[in-house]
């Protein structure tokens, strides 16, 4: 080998330096220091810890707490996400149907975007102002006759959920319509003339066809979901009195988390403690995503063609 080759070698590992000294500084490491803090008693306001092996987690799965939170974050995710998914598939299709031909579609585009564009702390200030006891909702509903006294919103369980899965749905449903219309852009039209030739519906097509091939994408937005859902935070505790609502109605795992870290003494070995929880949770459940989603075999899209169509030869 050459010194001229070793040489540009090096360049390699000076080109991915940058990335991989980042991911080991605040990826990797603080996962460790995470885990490595929940095995122990610290406290931010002491400088001494000490080694207190799982009591930590025994002490997590005994309070109700952390069980009311783990639900919390469960519903309040699958409540906005399958409407979430639902609307991105229906606008995708609306969107890139040659028979509709919409028209300005990336304006519409544009337009469902914006909200992903808002720092959540302005959205939850913005919902805080109209639904706050002399806000403008209650001036409507008020002057109105919808009510016949004004209300006190963000002190009713079931509307403060309401409007933390509304604000998570309206925030994130835009991006997920752009990643699913790039997804949908990218399949062959082929299949779909064929199929159209074929005398098969609007229906089928979206069944037997833009589904298999959507999969990769799908894994994809269900997972950063996943991920973004089990790490729900700011929206829940700017909207309420940052500790779970009204009878914990909005008490998420990071606000439990937060809860123990800012408590008298600052517990970081018991709020690790609900970090680890929630990490290895967020893993498996990732795994079952991939695993019931995976691709089973590669030719897919071509049997699912020939299921709409028996008999009949499948050009590729």
């Amino acid at each position: 080998m050459s010194f001229a080759k070793i040489r540009k070698d090096y360049y390699g590992y000076l080109f991915i330096a940058p990335f991989v000294i980042g991911f080991l500084l605040f990826g990797l490491y603080p996962v460790y220091n995470t885990l490595a803090l929940s095995f122990t008693d610290t406290t931010i306001m002491s400088s001494q810890s000490e080694f207190i092996g799982l009591k930590n987690f025994e002490r997590l799965f005994a309070d109700d707490f952390f069980w009311t939170a783990i639900k919390n974050t469960w519903l309040i995710w699958i409540l906005n996400f399958i409407p979430q998914i639902g609307i991105a598939l229906l606008l995708s299709v609306w969107f890139t149907s040659t028979r509709l031909k919409i028209k300005a579609v990336g304006v519409w585009r544009a337009i469902f975007f914006l909200p992903n564009l808002l720092v959540p702390a302005a959205v939850a200030a913005l919902f805080y102002s109209l639904f706050s006891f002399y806000g403008p909702v209650n001036q409507f509903m008020v002057r109105s006759g919808f009510l016949e006294e004004a209300m006190h919103y963000l002190q009713n369980r079931a509307v403060s959920r309401g409007l933390v899965v509304f604000i998570q749905w309206w925030m994130w449903f835009g991006q997920t319509v752009i990643i699913v219309m790039a997804g949908m852009t990218s399949i062959p039209i082929s299949l779909y003339e064929a199929a159209m030739v074929d005398g098969a519906t609007a229906a089928q097509m979206f069944r037997r066809i833009t589904l298999p091939l959507l999969k990769p994408i799908l894994i994809y937005i269900f997972v950063t979901s996943l991920v973004g859902g089990m790490q729900m935070f700011d929206i829940p505790f700017l909207l309420t009195d940052g500790r779970g609502g009204p009878g914990n109605a909005v008490l998420t795992n990071n606000i439990h988390m937060y809860i123990k870290f800012s408590s008298s003494k600052g517990h970081i070995g018991a709020a690790s403690a609900v970090g680890v929880v929630v990490f290895i949770m967020t893993c498996v459940a990732a795994l079952g995503i991939f695993y019931f989603l995976r691709d089973k075999d590669s030719s897919i899209p071509s049997k699912s063609v020939r299921k709409l169509f028996p008999g009949k030869r499948i050009e590729r």
